[in-house]
């Protein structure tokens, strides 16, 4: 269906013919496409989250013993369709709410890599296998990075004001309507597409110039199966850069296309979408730079391994 659209606007409509129409083709049926899709999550997910405010959540982690707090962590991660830089708030809220260290770290790695959306968009474009093990892997990342976070002491090298400030806000619970949790979904979708759009309108374009304008065989040479740096590579150029998972997918999805290895390309995506220069930036207000040197190298290894295991297995 969505092709059908993109052939109609580029062929059709614009009349357009080669490798430029192609990559018009390839734009407007993954602009349609992953707004519609991601529209559909943000809403049913958000509908869901109405149910379970912050506090409720703080709560819930808390009180948690060990493997069940870190578990739930990662679920919670999942369940937030937040990029790298929107977890610094929660994180901030769940080391006042006293949450161990490792378990905050393991939310905060978890939810930009893993979330619904991109869930549906990877099967949509890669099919369930994929899928499953990319969530796999990043669950297992974040889960390795806290538990050793946890198990290295870190909690000095917290900036000490974290741990001083206190909440003067008392926790009201308010029963919403089924029509408030409607708008709360809608106002969900509204908010998320308007601050996720940009970056998914430059992903498309960037993957779209792909498409249409690289060819098959630079990327084979590049990042193909048979390099054994490509891992490293594609980890190590993906930690600089700022996006999500929306705006990668697209890039992504047009890279294994002209061969470039799975597991790299998904290496490049969790380094792009996990770690970057802003949110560095963000952690060292309420970070030491020690342990944010350590949170990146931890997590960029973690990401390297998981590159070389895909391309290993699949």
């Amino acid at each position: 269906m969505f092709d059908r659209i993109g052939d109609f606007i580029a062929y059709d409509v614009l009349d357009l013919s080669g490798r430029f129409g192609e990559a018009v083709q390839f734009f407007v049926m993954d602009v349609v496409k992953i707004t519609v899709l991601m529209s559909i999550m943000i809403f049913v997910i958000g509908y869901i989250r109405s149910y379970f405010p912050v506090e409720k959540v703080r709560d819930y982690l808390s009180g948690k013993r060990k493997i069940g707090g870190y578990i739930g962590a990662a679920g919670l991660g999942v369940l937030s369709p937040y990029c790298s830089c929107s977890t610094i708030p929660f994180f901030i809220g769940f080391v006042e709410a006293g949450i161990p260290l490792g378990m905050t770290f393991t939310f905060l790695i978890t939810s930009p890599i893993v979330n619904e959306i991109s869930i549906v968009l990877l099967i949509s474009m890669f099919g369930w296998k994929i899928a499953f093990l990319y969530v796999f892997a990043g669950v297992m990342v974040a889960l390795f990075a806290g538990l050793l976070i946890e198990k290295l002491h870190l909690e000095k090298y917290v900036q000490d004001y974290v741990y001083q400030i206190k909440s003067q806000q008392v926790a009201v619970t308010v029963e919403l309507s089924q029509a408030d949790r409607l708008v709360t979904a809608f106002n969900g979708v509204y908010e998320t597409v308007k601050k996720v759009g940009p970056y998914l309108l430059i992903g498309i374009a960037i993957a779209a110039g792909f498409h249409g304008f690289i060819p098959a065989e630079f990327i084979m040479r590049v990042a193909g199966g048979d390099n054994w740096y490509g891992p490293i590579v594609g980890t190590l150029i993906g930690v600089p850069l700022y996006s999500n998972a929306i705006g990668t997918l697209p890039v992504i999805e047009v890279l294994v296309g002209k061969g470039m290895a799975i597991g790299t390309a998904l290496a490049f995506m969790m380094s792009t979408v996990a770690l970057s220069v802003p949110e560095g930036l963000l952690l060292s207000r309420v970070l030491k730079k020690e342990l944010v040197i350590i949170f990146f190298v931890i997590v960029t290894l973690g990401i390297t391994i998981i590159g070389y295991l895909f391309n290993f297995i699949l």
